[in-house]
């Protein structure tokens, strides 16, 4: 896989029927290596060694309904009483952070109501604050530490 704009970190993998599998350590269980969730894995790792987020508070691949369809956000990051308080999409790093992306993850937001928006590719990460009293955002220059 590609080396992110994050730091290394050990991963568990295996290999089936030709097909690498990596430890989802929120979800307990192993997943398809692809690139985008090559991303994901890193960027957890970072929230919780670098930033202090505490592992047992985010949420991988969940669902969330939208206009009664079920959507699958990358994840979530609640506060100790069960609030979502961060929201992150993740994209290959092929694939280019765009105003899509953005557009993705704020209608997933309509629904959760997070205060913090993250979008990442591995080597190219975004993350803005939520100001819902005046229906705007504004891009902060570095992902937050944990603040609760």
């Amino acid at each position: 896989m590609e080396t992110l704009n994050l730091p290394k970190f050990p991963f568990r993998t295996k290999t089936e029927d030709g097909k690498t599998y990596i430890l989802d350590e929120q979800r307990k269980k192993y997943v398809k290596l692809t690139p985008e969730e090559w991303v994901r894995q890193h960027m957890v790792k970072y929230l919780i060694g670098y930033k202090g987020y505490p592992s047992q508070l985010i949420v991988n691949e969940g669902i969330v309904e939208l206009n009664g369809m079920s959507k699958r956000f990358d994840t979530v990051i609640h506060d100790r009483q069960g609030k979502p308080q961060l929201i992150a999409e993740y994209k290959a790093p092929s694939v280019k952070i765009t105003q899509k992306v953005f557009d993705q993850i704020a209608s997933y937001n309509m629904k959760l109501h997070v205060d913090y928006l993250l979008v990442s590719n591995g080597l190219s990460h975004y993350c803005c604050k939520v100001n819902w009293g005046e229906d705007q955002y504004t891009f902060l220059h570095d992902i937050p530490e944990c603040f609760f």
